[in-house]
């Protein structure tokens, strides 16, 4: 069983985000009640799902390098006690590169982590400025000397298909970002959310994204820089240098492994006697720490069909290089011989690879088509 931890604080809320997250200034007193309650809620969810082996430990949000290092340890700490794992697992953390949060790098690794996730999206300022970033480029490559020096594992997030951004610039960021050693890239395609500042911008006609055409060309661009390096796509907008540098933790979770989510808005699932269950945790800080309080956390909390649980499944599943298994695809009464699947293996969108299927090269680009044409 893996365990998320959602930290909602942020520095700066950035115009292209649609994830729970709220402004961290004045909040010291409630997030210490937040760091208690995230703990209160691990104890009471450890007593209802019975005994477990950790899998690994995630923290997101938000910006979880805000989180105390002390709050990061006693998490840390309690879910070894309370789900021994059977050996050495991944602790990563997400963490923006200011001067200030670096400064805490140390402090984390001491606390337990050691897989960090740089959300360093851009090492061009101009770029920087517009999605609304709070650092510029050089206090990322200052934050990822001194990341390498505390962690054993280091991770980066790049945004491409930003307005102006051509194949060239982009190529040329994917190359500093090789040049810093990093063993793990996950480069995003900016998508626009109609709940953003970059949402309503774009309903207003203030700019546009790049049109499907470029965005492929990024796209392929994206593929060809990073495999020319030894990288691998083991999962869409996931490339590692080899086997060990993979997010064991996001692995788990697309495997299809059950997780506990801890935090505002988290999500979660388990397997228990009533079947596979979805959780997700009360959004607003307030809420969550009440429920906590009150014995319930969550907002939702509902035992999946097994169609549902299929359907997860393959949504998930597809996404990695590992595919998804026939016996997932048959609950959904899709099979080889006939009907959308054959279609789409005939189409050369999929490929059988032993008891499980799997999206080709020429399938990824078009996933979320591929998707559609599956879970009608």
């Amino acid at each position: 069983m893996a365990l998320y931890v959602h930290w909602p604080y942020c520095a700066r809320i950035c115009p292209y985000c649609d994830f729970n997250v709220v402004r961290d200034r004045g909040r010291t007193e409630e997030q210490a009640g937040l760091a208690q309650a995230i703990l209160d809620d691990l104890e009471a969810q450890a007593t209802r799902v019975g005994p477990r082996a950790l899998a690994s430990i995630f923290f997101g949000g938000g910006t979880p390098s805000l989180m105390p290092p002390d709050a990061v340890a006693a998490v840390v700490e309690r879910a070894h006690a309370l789900f021994p794992p059977t050996g050495a697992i991944e602790v990563s953390l997400e963490a923006n590169p200011t001067d200030a949060e670096a400064g805490r790098y140390a402090a984390l690794a001491q606390a337990g982590v050691n897989r960090l996730s740089m959300g360093v999206q851009s090492f061009d300022d101009a770029a920087l400025k517009f999605l609304g970033r709070d650092h510029s480029a050089e206090e990322a490559r200052r934050a990822i000397g001194l990341a390498g020096r505390a962690f054993s594992r280091l991770s980066i997030d790049l945004i491409y298909a930003r307005p102006g951004q051509g194949v060239v610039d982009w190529r040329a960021e994917l190359s500093t970002a090789l040049d810093l050693g990093f063993e793990h890239v996950s480069p995003y395609q900016l998508t626009i959310e109609g709940t953003t500042a970059f949402g309503r911008a774009v309903a207003r006609g203030a700019w546009a994204p790049p049109d499907e055409d470029l965005a492929a060309e990024l796209y392929e661009a994206t593929q060809e820089a990073l495999e020319a390096a030894g990288f691998e796509a083991y999962e869409v907008s996931n490339h590692a240098r080899d086997v060990a540098a993979r997010s064991s933790h996001n692995l788990h979770v697309w495997r299809g492994g059950d997780y506990l989510g801890l935090g505002p808005g988290a999500h979660g699932r388990m397997t228990l006697a009533e079947g596979r269950v979805a959780t997700v945790a009360h959004r607003r800080i307030g809420e969550y720490v009440q429920g906590v309080a009150a014995g319930s956390p969550w907002a939702e909390r509902e035992a999946l069909s097994l169609q549902d649980a299929a359907e997860e499944k393959v949504l998930l599943g597809l996404r990695t290089v590992e595919g998804v298994s026939l016996a997932a695809l048959a609950v959904l009464e899709h099979s080889l011989a006939s009907g959308p699947l054959a279609e789409l293996i005939a189409g050369g969108f999929l490929e059988p690879a032993g008891d499980r299927v799997r999206a080709t090269v020429r399938g990824r680009p078009l996933l979320d088509a591929v998707l559609k044409a599956l879970l009608v």
